[in-house]
């Protein structure tokens, strides 16, 4: 009994060995310490924010960018890319803060600005670490001395040092001792050319070659491919930034016979040659030009050698293809993509029977879909998407059995897809259909047999889903995206039975009820949900259960109301990007945000949200790149102190009730790209420290109080693109330094700032809107205004500018809109205004900036910001109001306003061939001459003001044409005979349009014409008008001033003789003024030679 006892302790002790071997209770302290000191040199916050030693986050294991070993707690893996501060200095490396990890296998180390190891520190201490397998050193600056400190690491496998220091002749030798290395990248640097002996004997395992320059600086191709003929074992090379001179004639290319792979990338070569040099690769598998710059013509028999040739990669390349290419019978994989294919080419690929992969995307393909596809049996991948095909897919289609792939996206195809040969296709997996005119029901019931199926992506043509449909689909789709026009309807029913997804896109479809929690619940493994532009309803609740994959979801442009669910942040803890945007939210911003550790996006704008910015969510929310908070009702400080939003790389809080100053902690936010800040009650100065934030490419804070003078820092913005701060009260001059070269846009109009105007253009090549109206500018507009080449919008009313217009603005020729009115400009106006974009078919309206409003998410943004800012506005005065202009609408906006200055001569006949003006405003200035005729070719003008000059003859009956004309004013000039008949627009013109003309006649004034057209006032006296461009009476003139004159003189002197008082008090009066001039004469104006006579 004993016994059996003794032998079943030494068994449960024996399991729970086991078992404890099995599992890891965390990371080795002395690991963990390790990590702590190697915080203190990869100190990005964004990245390394759980480096911290804070039991709470005890277990480095769980630590980003570092993986241990499930047995042993060893750390086997760190990733330190790129978490160096970007706004750190170059540094230099101590490896030995490495050692500690004796498991360690792969160390990443890219992107950090490393230029070297320290002193007796180098590399070399990482041959203690005998399991380092991969070993990341790209980006950084590493000269040819790393490859002194490399010998010891026998161990490694991968070695990349692309994209470092790297230049001259570099001796393969460096590496011998690496005889386990089977990939070594060395691309992106300045070598000229790899060493390698004849009959080498090293790096026996080296099967990967990345080697190459830069696209500034390219390496001789034909030299690489020479040295490296001694790699026997290389089976993958890839050459970037290469530049083939010619053919490539060495013996050392027939050694190459094992290479697979041939990647050429960005290279320059005469494709004909190259091809005849590597003919001798006899195992050559696949051949990729993509992107390359190639001369000559590309000929069928070029390929004649390459008789295992499987995959061939011509993208991008824009060379002509010869059909003698489809002789390449034994081909499996095609990928023209991105070329100008001939149709003859585009039918003889059906002889490629063996094809099974096939892209000839963006190719400008048109006509019918080619029926020879359906040649092509063995065929699992066809990509024809972005090109003009028409009609409908060929049955024939149905023959490809295999097809797992088809993308048709970006055609003009038409069909029903009820009667399609997509509905046969039962090995389809893949089914992209977007952007064309097939009539795809809701229910996809036509698609329920295709039980392969994971993707599909189609538009809804206004088809409802049938009430009585009960079949169920046979797939379980991983990705959905459906678009179009839906008529209301509910969510369709087979999302009911998916319980697969990743992905679903249901935006645009005008799908009504509440939020489809249903959805996420019964697909755990749901990232994307885009519900956008739908009219989905009622209060926004959360699921039963914690969604910890969802990463992105979208419900913007909907009818939700009520409060953000509190716990938000708590069952969604795993979204990078929620856009709550357009829809009917109240109450305050949940402070739970700040649970969702990894956020990077957040758009709640347009809401009715009151309170301020939780400062929860300010420090919790440190993985934020982008915050819009946009037109709500938020109040208070926009943030405290207490600030840890250092990643964000665009803030919008337009159009709110915040006040104070721009809080100072912004400035830690070294990565910011668009400060929007507009419509607000914020005072105070604008911040110096604005300008040490380099990455700033919009600055929009217009509609503030916002006072002082723009800070000299600004200078430093040599990104920035776009400057906005119109109507505050910034004063004072412009800064001197002040010539940023990529500046698109400045609006600083409404505001104090003075200066000469001439010492504010610079030459920007870029800028299209100046807007500098409303100030307190002097001086002349410049000669050199030509140096703003793609100016659109110039903006310079209400200001104190002097001179004439020159004759240089004629050489804008993207110019739109001009505004000079209000200012005191003289001389004439430059007839050479018709060799502008403000002439006929000059420049198609294009809008300048992207529409942000409608985006549909936050996470769609394009890469880097590009491009960043929101919607331009510009004002401008016409039809007697001011209006702003934005978007499409401003592309299509021309107009000149010369209005309120003091212009002369005569209206050039060539401004009436300024064919796409839809204002022109002279009015209030001193212009002579008749109304040019040509004024009738202004088709699209909507406003016509030349009232207040002096305009003489009749009004041209030939603008009757002018069929969108809505304000027409010639009011209080000279003009004379009968006004134009009222038809069309005319008919609309009332007497206001005409008053002060005494010589015209006519409806709608009261004055009648005779048979000749005139008023029926005397001829003479209109005639003395016409000869006397006056409408004053000198005679009647002279007599009316002498008797107004005299009877003033008598009154004065009646009224002295009757009143004593009066006479007396006008003789004292003109005593005191006699006695003061006297000494004034005296003390002012005697020489003082006269001073002594008096003393």
């Amino acid at each position: 009994m004993c016994g059996s006892k003794r032998v079943w302790m030494s068994e449960l002790i024996f399991i729970l060995l086991v078992v404890k071997g099995w599992w890891s209770e965390g990371c080795l302290e002395q690991e963990r310490s390790a990590l702590l000191q190697l915080r203190h040199f990869f100190n990005d916050d964004k990245h390394l924010h759980y480096w911290v030693d804070d039991e709470n986050y005890s277990d480095c294991c769980q630590w980003e960018g570092v993986e241990c070993n499930n047995t042993n707690g060893r750390v086997i893996k760190l990733d330190l890319r790129d978490t160096r501060n970007r706004e750190s200095a170059k540094w230099h490396l101590n490896a030995s803060l490495f050692t500690p990890f004796q498991q360690l296998e792969s160390l990443d180390l890219s992107w950090n600005n490393i230029a070297g190891c320290v002193e007796n520190e180098g590399l070399e201490r990482l041959s203690r670490l005998n399991t380092l397998k991969f070993l990341f050193l790209d980006h950084n600056y590493f000269n040819n001395n790393i490859f002194l400190s490399l010998g010891g690491l026998s161990s490694l496998r991968i070695l990349s040092l692309a994209g470092n220091g790297l230049n001259g002749s570099i001796d393969i030798k460096g590496l011998d001792s690496l005889s386990k290395l089977e990939e070594l990248d060395m691309s992106f640097n300045a070598i000229d050319n790899l060493v390698v002996p004849k009959d080498y004997r090293g790096l026996r395992k080296l099967n990967t070659l990345y080697f190459g320059g830069r696209a500034t600086a390219m390496i001789d191709g034909s030299k690489v491919l020479q040295s490296i003929g001694s790699l026997p074992s290389l089976k993958t090379l890839y050459l970037l930034f290469t530049n083939f001179k010619g053919t490539i004639v060495s013996q050392e290319l027939h050694n190459f016979t094992n290479l697979e792979e041939l990647i050429l990338v960005e290279s320059d070569l005469h494709v004909s040659q190259l091809l005849q040099s590597i003919a001798s690769f006899s195992s050559l598998k696949y051949l990729s030009m993509r992107g390359c710059v190639l001369k000559g013509a590309l000929h069928g028999q070029d390929f004649h050698e390459f008789k295992n040739l499987e995959h061939l990669v011509m993208d991008r390349m824009l060379v002509e293809v010869d059909t003698r290419l489809c002789e390449l019978v034994h081909l499996q994989e095609l990928y023209i993509r991105d070329n100008d294919l001939r149709d003859s080419l585009l039918w003889c690929l059906a002889n490629m029977t063996s094809l099974q992969v096939l892209n000839v995307a963006s190719n400008q393909l048109t006509g019918n879909f080619p029926p020879g596809f359906c040649e092509l049996v063995l065929l699992r991948e066809l990509y024809i998407d972005n090109n003009d095909l028409r009609g409908s897919l060929p049955l024939c289609l149905a023959n490809l059995t295999s097809l797992r792939v088809l993308d048709v996206s970006y055609n003009q195809l038409t069909e029903n897809i009820s009667s399609s040969p997509l509905m046969h296709l039962t090995s389809i997996e893949e089914l992209i259909l977007s952007n064309n005119h097939f009539q795809i029901p809701i229910s996809l019931e036509p698609l329920f047999n295709l039980s392969k199926l994971k993707t599909f992506n189609g538009e809804i043509y206004a088809e409802t889903e049938s009430h009585y449909n009960s079949l169920t689909p046979k797939f379980q789709l991983t990705s959905i995206s459906l678009s179009g026009y839906g008529d209301g309807g509910t969510f369709p029913k087979f999302l009911y039975h998916q319980h697969d997804l990743n992905n679903a896109d249901l935006s645009h479809l005008n799908l009504s009820g509440e939020f489809p929690n249903w959805l996420p619940e019964n697909n755990t493994d749901l990232k994307t949900l885009l519900l956008a532009n739908n009219s989905l309803f009622g209060s926004f609740r959360m699921p039963i259960h914690c969604l910890q994959k969802l990463a992105t979801l979208d419900v913007s442009n909907n009818f939700f109301l009520g409060h953000i669910p509190v716990e938000i942040g708590t069952y969604l803890p795993g979204l990078m990007h929620l856009n709550l945007s357009r829809n009917a939210f109240n109450g305050s911003i949940p402070s739970s945000f700040s649970d969702m550790k990894m956020l990077k996006s957040l758009d709640i704008s347009y809401n009715q949200l009151t309170g301020a910015i939780p400062e929860r969510m300010a420090m919790g929310c440190f993985s934020l790149e982008i915050l819009a908070l946009s037109n709500n009702t938020l109040q208070g400080h926009i943030f405290s102190e207490k600030f840890n939003l250092t990643n964000l790389k665009r803030l919008q809080l337009d159009g709110n009730k915040f006040i104070g100053e721009i809080p100072e902690s912004l400035s830690k936010c070294y990565l910011l790209g668009g400060l929007y800040l507009s419509d607000n009650h914020l005072s105070g100065k604008i911040p110096r420290w604005l300008g040490s934030l380099l990455a700033l490419q919009d600055i929009i804070m217009p509609n503030n109080n916002l006072e002082g003078p723009i800070p000299n820092e600004f200078c430093q913005l040599d990104c920035l693109k776009v400057l906005d701060l119109s109507n505050n009260s910034i004063f004072g001059t412009l800064p001197s330094c002040l010539s940023l070269g990529s500046i698109e846009q400045v609006h600083l109009s409404k505001n104090k700032i003075e200066g000469q105007l001439e010492s504010i253009i610079h030459y920007y090549p870029y800028l299209v809107t100046l807007d500098l109206s409303y100030n307190r500018l002097h001086g002349s507009i410049p000669n050199w205004i030509d140096r703003l080449p793609q100016l659109s919008y110039l903006l310079l009313a209400n200001n104190y500018i002097e001179g004439e217009i020159p004759v240089q603005l004629c050489q804008l020729k993207e110019v739109r809109l001009i505004d000079l009115s209000h200012n005191n400009l003289s001389g004439h106006i430059p007839p050479c205004l018709v060799n502008t974009a403000l002439s006929e078919g000059y420049y198609d309206a294009v809008a300048p900036t992207w529409d942000h409003a409608s985006a549909p998410a936050l996470s769609y943004f394009p890469p880097n910001g590009s491009p960043m800012g929101k919607e331009e506005t510009v004002q401008f005065t016409t039809k007697n109001m001011s209006y702003y202009y934005r978007g499409r609408i401003l592309t299509s906006m021309s107009g000149i306003d010369l209005s309120c200055n003091k212009l002369t001569g005569e209206i050039p006949t060539q401004i009436g061939y300024l064919t796409r003006i839809r204002a022109l405003n002279l009015s209030h200035n001193n212009l002579t001459g008749t109304i040019p005729t040509t004024f009738s070719n202004l088709k699209q003008i909507e406003s016509l003001d030349l009232s207040y000059n002096l305009l003489r003859g009749k009004i041209p009956p030939q603008l009757i044409v002018l069929n969108t004309l809505a304000v027409f004013r010639v009011a209080y000039n000279n003009l004379s005979g009968k006004i134009p008949d009222r038809v069309a627009q005319f008919s609309t013109f009332e007497e206001d349009s005409y008053e002060g003309n005494p010589f015209l006649c006519g409806l709608p004034l009261s004055k009648s014409c005779d048979d000749n057209g005139l008023t029926t006032v005397t001829t003479e006296a209109y005639t003395e008008n016409e000869e006397g461009d006056s409408l004053i009476d000198m005679d009647s003139f002279l007599i009316t001033f002498t008797v107004s004159y005299g009877i003033v003189i008598i009154g004065i002197i009646g009224v002295l003789y009757i009143n004593p008082y009066w006479r007396r008090r006008w003789f004292y009066l003109v005593e005191v003024c006699m006695t003061s001039c006297y000494y004034f004469v005296a003390d002012n104006l005697t020489p003082r030679r006269f001073y002594r006579g008096w003393m």
